[in-house]
């Protein structure tokens, strides 16, 4: 662990952070359309925006063809440690139900409205003014400092993957959305295709045939109806909940639009499981074989067939980890109260990434997130920037190569 900045020195650093640049960069973020997919027009403003907030070097790394990661480069010119400030450019659709603009950007009684603000353009503000920050105070601190806003979280996390085969680093910060308090992981995700299996015949034939969405209503059912309570330690009860989030997700299955005029012989739904850190791929195959178990038993007639379609890790660092132990000093040094700590229900990138590199998360925004007429507090924009630069001072301090 390096060895602690003073007060002073830290002070220092959070001084020259600048709140309202931070607010300011997120509501240009904002009212740029990049649903997951589309991030090429956002990536390329960012880029612009950065070249001009003092970074070492600002490029553009190929994530996939059309939809760049933006990566920014801070040297302090001395040996140190290296830690990434990193969070997502993509967001989900615009939902129905807006009031007005969900594009706007607009400022008033303090807030900033605007699609996906929470999740999580004011976190990718906020840890590029703090990069911007550690820029103007070089001489305060020793290593690196690389800030990355990805593409691609919502789809395969390609944008997290790419940066992190072509970067090393000591620490990680995520700006993901955490309502300011610490989070030191989240849980997992495990999608299950199961397929039911009939016998199609002419509609006119109905009763020649076996129709396969309506032998997937008792299975619906039996997922549904699932509430299973993994045997976990209390404190990974107390950050991430007691139960095992399962659902049905998707159902497709039929003639495409025009039909139907045809009984189906298949039919399959993809099952959402999200399991807590601790809990293995095993554990849940054996739930989602039950509930299939089940089915089978109210009708003898249906038959299906489980599939592990995807996979992605759930992630946890410890409360004591030389990361998190920083990242609870600066949120103290910036706002004068201890932090709380937590963990995501929701799937971060980290689950591709927080493997390879030490990470914790914490930024601004709060669930549930993709409402119409979304909103965040701009102050909290301006602590999370504050946040993230002191936390980088307390990592990245002079004395840490030699630590």
């Amino acid at each position: 662990m390096p060895l602690a900045p003073t007060e002073r020195e830290l002070e220092g650093v959070v001084a020259v952070v600048d709140g309202e640049g931070a607010v300011a960069l997120t509501q240009e973020l904002v009212r740029i359309p990049s649903v997951v997919g589309e991030e090429g027009e956002l990536a390329q403003a960012l880029y612009t925006r950065m070249r001009q907030m003092g970074f070492d070097q600002v490029y553009l790394q190929d994530a996939l063809p059309g939809r760049p990661n933006v990566v920014g480069v801070v040297d302090s010119g001395r040996p140190g440690p290296t830690l990434v400030l990193t969070g997502h450019i993509d967001t989900k659709p615009v939902c129905v139900g807006w009031a007005d603009d969900p594009y706007s950007g607009r400022r008033a009684d303090g807030r900033l409205h605007g699609h996906a603000v929470m999740d999580m353009k004011a976190g990718v503000g906020a840890f590029v003014e703090a990069g911007a920050a550690l820029a103007r105070a070089k001489r305060e601190w020793c290593g690196r400092l690389l800030v990355a806003a990805v593409a691609d979280h919502m789809g395969d996390q390609r944008g997290a993957i790419r940066f992190f085969e072509e970067h090393k680093a000591d620490y990680c910060i995520l700006g993901e959305l955490t309502d300011l308090a610490v989070y030191l992981g989240h849980r997992g995700r495990l999608y299950w295709d199961i397929t039911s299996i009939g016998h199609s015949a002419h509609t006119c034939h109905r009763h020649d045939a076996i129709n396969a969405i309506a032998k997937m209503v008792p299975l619906i059912e039996e997922i549904e109806a699932l509430r299973y309570r993994p045997d976990l330690p209390e404190w990974v009860v107390e950050l991430f909940g007691g139960e095992l989030y399962t659902a049905v997700g998707r159902i497709y299955g039929g003639l495409p639009p025009g039909g139907p005029s045809m009984i189906p012989d298949e039919c399959t739904i993809r099952v959402d499981s999200r399991p807590q850190p601790g809990v293995g791929i095993e554990e849940v195959r054996a739930l989602i074989e039950a509930a299939v178990e089940r089915a089978r038993a109210r009708d003898p007639e249906a038959r299906y067939e489980v599939v592990l379609a995807d996979q992605k890790s759930s992630h946890l660092i410890e409360r004591d980890h030389p990361l998190t132990a920083a990242l609870h000093r600066g949120f103290r040094a910036v706002t004068g109260r201890e932090p709380s700590y937590g963990g995501g229900s929701w799937l971060a990138d980290t689950a591709s990434f927080g493997r390879s590199v030490p990470t914790v998360i914490f930024g601004p925004g709060r669930e549930p997130v993709y409402m119409p007429n979304e909103w965040l507090a701009t102050e909290d924009i301006e602590v999370a920037a504050r946040v993230y630069a002191a936390t980088a001072a307390i990592l990245l301090a002079p004395n840490a190569a030699a630590a």
